[in-house]
């Protein structure tokens, strides 16, 4: 039986470890209260130390899920999230938050959370879009930023960040058109006039009013006469001509035939 001794006593120590019991891991917030786990998440927050912050408010919440700290928790984690700019965890949290809390007081700040984690991952998009093949990207951050502060500023017109969330979608909007105008001379310089007419009419008509419009109305009718389709050319024109009388697109080809790598 002697033998077994040094065996038994490994697999006690295998076993000890699996289930974390180990002297080196025991839990440092063990017996720690709601108000010193939050404290402590707080202070981590405030330090900059995101991913200590959020295991404090995860333990809080877990350990005391109908305290007074627990639902302030699971929006800190959010923040937290946001911070770290992993925008894919802070916009889980927020969607949790939301519906988890869908009258909670604060829940407004839990859907211009979910907007901004979108807006400024976005904001890269913008930064480098002439340096990589417009093929290559996608807007499906910038539509779901822009549907997370429609949503606030629709269910909560008076929240103190509407008024924020309104410039952000109108930036949105102009950088959607953007994108799709952007696609549109993709298009357009590789010789594909019809799907460079309906990305350009698209941004037209999903975006109206935005800057972008007037490099689509041209895209439209560059286009069109390429195709030999006159009468559609000339009515774009005559739309173009009467919102845009003084376009530099004018110079820039509508007035003379230029080759088309030459137009932009």
């Amino acid at each position: 039986m002697r033998s077994l001794a040094p065996l038994l006593a490994m697999l006690v120590a295998l076993f000890a470890a699996g289930c974390g019991l180990l002297p080196d891991e025991v839990d440092e917030t063990a017996g720690w209260s709601a108000n010193k786990l939050y404290s402590e998440a707080t202070d981590a927050m405030s330090d900059g130390a995101y991913d200590k912050a959020i295991k404090f408010f995860e333990k809080l919440e877990a350990r005391y899920p109908y305290g007074r700290y627990a639902q302030q928790a699971q929006l800190e984690v959010a923040y937290a999230y946001y911070k770290q700019e992993e925008a894919a965890s802070a916009i889980a949290a927020c969607d949790r938050f939301i519906r988890l809390h869908p009258n909670h007081p604060n829940v407004d700040y839990a859907y211009y959370l979910k907007g901004l984690s979108n807006f400024n991952g976005d904001l890269g998009l913008i930064g480098y879009i002439s340096n990589q093949d417009i093929s290559e990207r996608d807007s499906k951050a910038l539509r779901e930023s822009f549907d997370a502060l429609k949503e606030l500023v629709t269910k909560f017109p008076e929240s103190k960040y509407a008024a924020d969330a309104t410039l952000r979608m109108k930036f949105l909007v102009n950088a959607l058109a953007s994108y799709e105008v952007h696609v549109a001379r993709y298009y357009m310089k590789r010789g594909a006039y019809v799907a460079a007419a309906n990305r350009a009419q698209f941004a037209i008509k999903t975006y109206p009013d935005a800057p972008a419009d007037e490099e689509a109305l041209f895209i439209m009718i560059k286009a069109y006469d390429a195709l030999g389709m006159a009468d559609l050319r000339d009515d774009t024109e005559r739309v173009m001509r009467t919102n845009f009388p003084k376009s530099e697109y004018y110079a820039r080809g509508l007035d003379r035939k230029e080759p088309w790598w030459k137009l932009w």
